[in-house]
């Protein structure tokens, strides 16, 4: 039912209310109502001049000017008429009211039309209620995608930073969307997809609307999920129509997020109406992108974070020409992304985003929104009128460790287990080769562990030398080996299960992955993310699988070994890093370094007094794509 059939009903039933008041109202005073008898009385004694009858209703007037109103039996009365006579009452008759024709027609009509209001109205409710006229029960083939025109679309390119190499792939989209003559008159095409990948919050549909947003054209936007009904043969219709809105709104963009959705791989299900659905789906798309008819002018862009599933026909050329990674940022780049989402929010001006930038390495773009968000909501909750770097460190914690449980009541002799703990893993962290600089030690509950020692890498990297790896493995047996020597093997808690168990996917990964030992080499061993389901993904014999064993095993056991032997070399510091942490309960990176050099503790420092870290050098601006900050986290809590 479209908005003009809408407004037409409601109008109907306005007028033919305004129609009932109307006749029902009358000019002049009310008559005074008596009854039948009285009215008898009042003829036979001379008091009435005047009555009009309507069926059984008489009205009237008396001699003094007053009038009246009663009601008759609905029986026979000879009587009336001669009394009304002999006493020269002037008697008038009229015809009873009837309802008009188009009256009639209303009142015969209204219970019709009121109950194809509510069927109308329960069907859209089942259908979602889709906006725009577009939800009726007619309207499953109907496209979902939202329309944005041009004027509604404020993001452009300087809304979007970190990304410098994807925005310059995509550049000449617009440029073509602007001016298609430049290309076309040296014989070139524009694509006519481009597939845009990488993790999660990287800015990949914020970049789409840019491109909108600088050419200038319409916008649809639509999800993957948004094709797929439980109806075989909707998605299918749904392409269909939205590419014919397209058409009509050409030059535009089509914006497909979660393509995976609908394009995964054809043939990988068992049959039934789910799978055809959306291979159904599937096959019309690309039909659309590249079939008998053209589509000059629509540019289809879609986002994915698993472009590995994707169908083969789907990612050809003359589909999705071009495939665009819109990956984490590196350095600078997240010192961009932090320069675009503060410029609303006040900072202190002791603030340097270059050494936030270092301090957030791995962090997507949504990641830094939200580490901004969280630093302003912080200084909302102190009454400050501008954010701080103290906020800044607090909101870093949340986001990568966890808040804060200062609530959790903790014994004296659980506290010391857990500095000793945490101790350990900082100590062994500052001493093996090529470790990450140890940034904080805390032993303030948070999530589900009782401490946390947080290593802060001084540049972004790509890739790690086995003596590095092997350090990694060195710092994260440090806390389980600091409890050993203090209480014993019998005091050792269960607050090391988490660096167990990363230590051991670490060591296996160095031997079937990174073929890091020499009796193996470097052949993978097992591709599990390739695997069929129920082979676990093995593909060596048994007696390679025991010589896997030994070197993990061998791995772990001399690194376990190094570790130790660090930590009985300087015990002395591990009982004074303990004392820190129990007067402090947070340690950072100059107190630890006082400790190292076995100087006296300085206090806290004081993040409102910030300034630039002695010695920091300058940041590379590569950026590893997989890493944020380590954080080896600790205390005697099962799976911390």
């Amino acid at each position: 039912m479209n908005e003009m059939a809408k407004n037409l009903i409601l109008w109907v039933i306005i007028a033919a209310i305004l129609l009932s008041i109307f006749q029902n109202f009358k000019e002049g005073p009310t008559p005074n109502t008596i009854s039948y008898t009285n009215f008898v009385d009042e003829v036979q004694t001379d008091r009435v001049r005047s009555v009009v009858i309507e069926g059984l209703i008489i009205e009237g007037e008396h001699h003094d000017g007053t009038r009246f109103r009663t009601v008759r039996p609905d029986v026979y009365d000879s009587g009336m008429m001669n009394d009304l006579l002999n006493h020269n009452v002037n008697v008038e008759g009229r015809e009873p009211q009837k309802p008009s024709v188009w009256m009639q027609l209303l009142m015969a009509a209204f219970p019709i039309l009121l109950i194809v209001i509510i069927f109308m109205f329960f069907m859209r409710q089942m259908q979602g209620g889709a906006g725009g006229g577009r939800g009726g029960p007619m309207s499953f083939g109907k496209s979902k995608a939202k329309l944005l025109s041009e004027d509604q679309i404020k993001t452009t390119f300087a809304d979007v930073a970190g990304v410098d190499e994807a925005k310059e792939e995509v550049s000449e989209l617009v440029e073509f969307l602007r001016d298609p003559s430049k290309f076309q008159s040296l014989g070139g095409r524009i694509p006519r997809g481009v597939l845009m990948s990488g993790p999660p919050g990287t800015g990949k549909t914020l970049l789409a609307k840019a491109i909108a947003g600088e050419a200038k054209v319409p916008f649809f936007s639509i999800s993957g999920s948004d094709f797929v009904e439980m109806f075989v043969g909707v998605g299918a219709s749904r392409v269909r129509d939205m590419f014919e809105q397209a058409k009509k709104q050409a030059p535009c963009i089509i914006f497909i997020d979660e393509i995976d959705a609908v394009g995964r791989t054809r043939g990988g299900g068992m049959g039934g109406g789910g799978n055809d659905e959306r291979e159904q789906t599937l096959n019309q798309l690309l039909v659309e992108m590249d079939g008998f008819e053209a589509n000059d002018g629509v540019i289809v862009i879609a986002a994915s974070n698993r472009p590995d599933v994707l169908d083969k026909a789907l990612l050809r050329p003359g589909r999705f020409d071009r495939q665009v990674y819109v990956g984490l940022p590196d350095i600078r780049g997240r010192e961009q992304i932090l320069k675009v989402h503060v410029r609303k929010v006040p900072l202190d001006d002791k603030i340097d985003l270059g050494i936030l930038a270092r301090g957030t390495p791995g962090f997507s773009g949504a990641d830094l929104a939200n580490l901004i968000n969280e630093a302003a909501l912080f200084a909302a909750r102190a009454n400050r009128r501008l954010v701080t770097m103290e906020e800044f460190e607090h909101a870093r914690d949340k986001i990568l460790m966890g808040a804060e449980r200062r609530s959790m009541v903790m014994s004296e002799e659980e506290k010391a287990n857990t500095a000793y703990h945490e101790a350990g893993h900082a100590i062994v962290g500052r001493l093996v080769p090529e470790h990450d600089p140890v940034h904080k030690v805390s032993i303030i509950p948070r999530g589900r562990a009782l401490g946390v020692t947080q290593f802060l890498p001084q540049e972004d990297q790509y890739s790690y030398s086995k003596r590095k790896l092997e350090g990694q493995l060195c710092s994260l047996y440090g806390g389980r080996i600091a409890e050993e020597l203090i209480h014993g093997l019998d005091g050792v808690t269960t607050g090391a299960s988490n660096d167990i168990e990363r230590a051991s996917q670490l060591a296996r990964s160095m031997v079937t992955r990174w073929g890091l030992t020499e009796k193996l080499g470097p052949i993978l061993y097992g591709d599990e993310e390739s695997a069929m389901p129920g082979q676990g993904g093995k593909n060596f014999s048994g007696s390679t699988s025991q010589q896997i064993d030994e070197e993990v095993r061998l791995i772990v056991d001399s690194n376990y070994a190094k570790a130790e032997a660090l930590l009985k070399d300087n015990i002395d510091i591990l009982h004074a890093m303990k004392a820190a942490l129990m007067e402090y309960e947070t340690i950072d990176a100059e107190q630890v370094d006082d400790l190292m050099a076995r100087r006296k503790v300085r206090p806290p420092r004081d993040w409102h007094d910030f300034d630039h870290p002695a010695g920091d050098a300058e940041a590379s601006t590569e950026a590893d794509s997989t890493d944020k900050p380590s954080t080896n986290i600790g205390g005697p809590v099962e799976g911390s």
